[in-house]
């Protein structure tokens, strides 16, 4: 159960002094019948709620999937870039039941694909967790062209769990072990199980090799929407959903 104003203000409708205006002019209904009081309480599983005969959708948390664009950043704010918060259409940003639009991780600023968006701390922390060891599957094009025997080496070293050079402030480590399914002498797609700071940029230069495109296709089980155009952003069907869980 969840206060009447609190749902309204959620749900786009202003403050909750804004809110007490629309209800006052009679706008409100709970399951057909109009409702002016602030406090009134709603079963958010189970009534409707409509404002000026629009049903409103009670909604805790939103799940957004993006096919990332290249020069857009993965922050809030940033001075010489726009966001990618920049690419989510106006209706959802607003405040959630569940709290305010957050990143389920980062892409860097010239990596295109899979970006998920949601208010979900739980699924975020599940998601994002190294203990939970989620696969990232990228699209990878490779700046030099590797034969067939190239690529049986390159394959088997990051399946062993290459080393990494330090870089920035993040030192060197041994990646954890990757799979490489090749396309052809300069394209592959490359499933890795964490998310260090340039992990798939330093993991090809630690074999000689250098990547000149980068986009994410699938986290976990959920994969990139095909119809889905650089840029653009919709929610999560169930199904899709699910795969994350």
């Amino acid at each position: 159960m969840e206060r009447l104003d609190k749902i309204l203000s959620h749900a786009g409708f202003g403050t909750r002094k804004d809110v007490k205006a629309i209800l006052k002019d009679g706008a409100v209904c709970i399951n057909g019948a109009v409702v002016k009081d602030a406090a009134a309480k709603i079963d958010t599983e189970k009534d409707e709620l409509t404002v000026d005969g629009e049903k409103i959708d009670i909604k805790e948390h939103v799940y957004l999937m993006m096919n990332k664009a290249q020069d857009y950043v993965c922050s809030t704010k940033d001075g010489e870039h726009e966001t990618v918060f920049a690419c989510v259409p106006d209706c959802y940003k607003h405040a959630y039941l569940g709290g305010e639009l957050h990143l389920v991780g980062r892409l860097d600023i010239d990596t295109e694909g899979l970006l998920l968006i949601t208010t979900d701390g739980n699924l975020t922390h599940r998601l994002t967790s190294p203990k939970t060891h989620c696969s990232k599957k990228y699209l990878v094009h490779l700046r030099g062209g590797v034969d067939s025997t190239r690529q049986a080496e390159y394959t088997a070293l990051f399946l062993r769990g290459v080393h990494i050079a330090a870089e920035g402030d993040d030192g060197e480590w041994d990646c954890k072990s990757a799979a490489l399914e090749w396309i052809d002498a300069d394209k592959c797609y490359l499933t890795i199980y964490e998310g260090r700071f340039h992990q798939v940029k330093r993991m090809f230069k630690a074999v000689g090799n250098e990547v000149v495109f980068l986009k994410r296709v699938a986290i976990g089980s959920l994969v990139l929407d095909g119809a889905l155009k650089t840029g653009e952003c919709r929610e999560l069907s169930a199904e899709e959903l699910s795969l994350l869980s």
